[in-house]
């Protein structure tokens, strides 16, 4: 299959191709040249620690919970060394 290169260096990927690959728009490709050989893949998907834990405590009260978590304020009387 063929694909013509645009004025600004632009390609189109053959829908065969895209639909055997799984390529959707916004999809990135990783690009490499070995041996005068243009290499294209599909780019791995780079898992954000932060973005993959977003929005998992929905419906929870965070200052209760912190509050919870953190138990009572710190005393002489509840510390058992007495420092």
């Amino acid at each position: 299959m063929k694909s013509r290169l645009s004025e600004r260096g632009q390609i189109t990927i053959p829908k065969k191709i895209r639909d055997r690959l799984g390529l959707r728009a916004g999809q990135e490709i990783d690009f490499e040249t070995r041996n005068g050989i243009l290499i294209g893949r599909k780019a791995l998907q780079q898992n954000d620690p932060v973005s993959d834990v977003t929005g998992i405590l929905e419906g929870i009260d965070v200052d209760q919970a912190l509050k919870e978590s953190r138990g009572p304020k710190w005393s002489k009387r509840l510390d058992a060394n007495g420092s």
